[in-house]
């Protein structure tokens, strides 16, 4: 019973931040916080929800490739990030400031 709740709590979380990520994308104005705001929270909310599922699943082997999938995703996904970011600061994409208009 306990840990249904725990479940429950690390999928809402998921969920929370994955809804951030949406919403940080279409809010944010440039290119460099768009890519923050998605490796960020996306991040944490696909870690969240994968750590629901491996609770869900229990001792089994299935487990074992769940965290293989959280490693996966601390490793590549800020890393792709980063890659974005710079391919995009290489190529004289300005970042948005104040007095700019949207």
């Amino acid at each position: 019973m306990v840990i249904q709740g725990v479940i429950a709590v690390l999928v809402v979380g998921g969920l929370f931040f994955a809804f951030v990520s949406a919403v940080g994308l279409y809010r944010l104005p440039d290119l460099y916080t768009r890519a923050h705001a998605a490796s960020k929270s996306d991040t944490l909310g696909s870690i969240l929800s994968l750590s629901a599922v491996a609770l869900a699943f229990g001792a089994d082997v299935a487990t074992i490739k769940v965290v293989m999938l959280v490693v996966f995703m601390l490793i590549t996904s800020p890393t792709a990030a980063h890659a974005i970011a710079r391919a995009a600061h290489e190529q004289g994409i300005e970042p948005w400031t104040r007095g700019d208009d949207r």
